[in-house]
Order: structure tokens, then sequence, then C-alpha cells
């Protein structure tokens, strides 16, 4: 599917393409060689269902584009490559981190922003939400004052997206932390009021308006 065909099916979201300069204040795009990164994220399996995120994945952090985001996207802090994967087509929810993150689509995709600094005591309508269609095969980083979450697929059987953070992001917390929001280790968490299974898990419900679902 075209970026036209994706904005011409989804008339209700603010969709823009990554090389516009409306992505300028959530993130930016890197010029590098991605070719055998993309190669081994398509060597591994689909989930069978839903989505599924690691966050450090063996045969990606052995890349050689592996060592360049270490070393020069994370500064030769500690960091780890991982990756998320599955279908998903709805926004759902909205995280942040305590550092950017680094993507890298193996499928055409669809990430759905908003800025933190929107957020109004926890909350955010969704009408703040901005969509950026990737590409496959384009290296990015997302800022840590973007809020996103899962990735959109644009295409039937799923997508496929890299995801580096600085090491120990996404693990489970060690205690019980005095902030509702903090979902997991350097994980900010809100859910869509509608998203009844997050909310179950501990999520604090902070997104209301429309539950947007990227058509495809």
């Amino acid at each position: 599917m075209t970026f036209a065909e994706l904005q011409a099916k989804n008339p209700n979201i603010r969709l823009y393409h990554v090389t516009d300069p409306a992505f300028a204040p959530y993130g930016r795009i890197i010029e590098a060689d991605t070719a055998d990164m993309v190669a081994r994220m398509e060597a591994i399996p689909m989930p069978e269902s839903g989505v599924r995120y690691v966050p450090t994945e063996e045969s990606l952090e052995k890349a050689p584009l592996a060592d360049f985001i270490r070393a020069e996207l994370f500064g030769d802090v500690p960091a780890q490559i991982g990756y998320c994967w599955g279908e998903s087509n709805r926004l759902n929810a909205l995280e942040w981190h305590i550092c950017n993150e680094i993507n890298l689509p193996a499928t055409d995709l669809v990430l759905l922003l908003a800025l933190r600094s929107e957020l109004v005591d926890n909350r955010i309508d969704a009408e703040k939400v901005v969509g950026f269609y990737v590409p496959r095969g384009t290296l990015i980083e997302v800022y840590s004052t973007s809020l996103h979450y899962c990735p959109c697929q644009v295409e039937d059987g799923g997508f496929r997206c890299l995801v580096g953070l600085t090491k120990e992001t996404n693990t489970p917390l060690r205690g019980k932390p005095a902030d509702p929001l903090l979902f997991a280790r350097n994980k900010w968490l809100i859910a869509h009021d509608e998203n009844e299974a997050l909310i179950a898990r501990g999520a604090v419900p902070g997104i209301s308006g429309e539950n947007y679902t990227v058509k495809r």
C-alpha cells in the first residue's frame, strides 16, 4: 500500500510521511546502512498471534549496526537492541522513557505519537495524536519527549520493528513504585479509556477520545 492510499483509508487520523517536517518535534531520521539488520529481523519468526516484545535479541545485538547504535546514538552508555513484532493496528496506550528510542522497521508501519508536554494531569485527548508512516529500512530516533506505543501494521501479516533503548528499559520493576504511571523499568504508561485489558493489568487510564485504528 502506498502512503497516499493509507492516507485515503484513514481520513480521521493526521497521517504524515516520516520525511515530512512535521516529524521534527517527535524525532529524526538517521542515515545508515540498514540492509543487514533488516535481514536479521526478517529471519525471526512472527508470533502465532498478537504482539511480542523482546528487550534484547542476540542476533540483533551482534549486528554491526548495533555497535553504531550503542556507540553513536546512545553515547556509549549501556543499551539494548530488541524487537517488537506481530499484529497490531490500534492506539490503545501511550508510553514514554527517560531516554530516546531507536526504531528500525523491517516492514512499512505507522507510529502514533504525541508530545509529553501535551499531557494535562496525566491525561491526553487522542486528537493530539499524530501518525507517521515509516518505510521499511528507515532508521529513526524517537525523542524521550514523544509519547508512543506499539507500531501499527499497514500490510497483512503484521509488522516488525527494532527497538533500541538504554539497558533494562521495559523490564520488570524491582518493587512497587510511588508513581502509578511507572509500569516497568524506565517505562511510564497511560492506557486508552477503552483498553480494559491493559487497565486490568494495572495501567492508569489516561487517553480519551477515539481509540484510533489504522485501516489498511
